[in-house]
């Protein structure tokens, strides 16, 4: 788990991967915190790019090699808000999130590291899941993938 880094301007990086099965009936991955919805994300570590950043996440919270992903060339979703944390109480942070569409051959089995439990969705029909990030997101790939048929 890496920790929390922001830069001198209170800008703190992040980046995740939305993982979708490239089956004829595609699913989606949601990780489980105790009161929500996440993706496979987390913080940039010093001058680590968005990419990096997203892969590595994605290995560490799900165990899947990069070498079993195919992330998609022609997609991210970037997103900002304000955000504060424990550790550091009255400080508000603006987070600036970018998110790439990872493709798999099939649903794995996740080895659960920093969440809960885990989630195969399917993609049709889609519910609202978090109305800040995962919704936009998954609106975003949406028309991604309509724009590409």
């Amino acid at each position: 788990m890496s920790k929390k880094k922001k830069t001198k301007d209170g800008i703190v990086r992040a980046a995740g991967v939305l993982l979708m099965t490239e089956t004829a009936n595609p699913q989606f991955l949601l990780m489980r915190h105790p009161d929500r919805w996440d993706l496979p994300k987390g913080h940039c570590d010093g001058k680590e790019t968005y990419l990096e950043t997203a892969v590595r996440e994605m290995r560490e919270e799900t165990g899947i090699s990069p070498e079993n992903c195919r992330i998609e060339d022609d997609f991210r979703f970037d997103i900002q808000y304000e955000v504060t944390y424990r550790k550091q109480p009255g400080i508000i942070f603006q987070k600036n999130v970018r998110y790439f569409l990872g493709w798999l051959p099939e649903v794995v089995k996740i080895e659960v590291t920093e969440h809960e439990a885990y989630e195969w969705f399917d993609w049709q029909p889609r519910r609202p899941i978090q109305a800040q990030t995962i919704d936009p997101l998954l609106d975003a790939v949406e028309e991604f993938l309509n724009d590409r048929s």
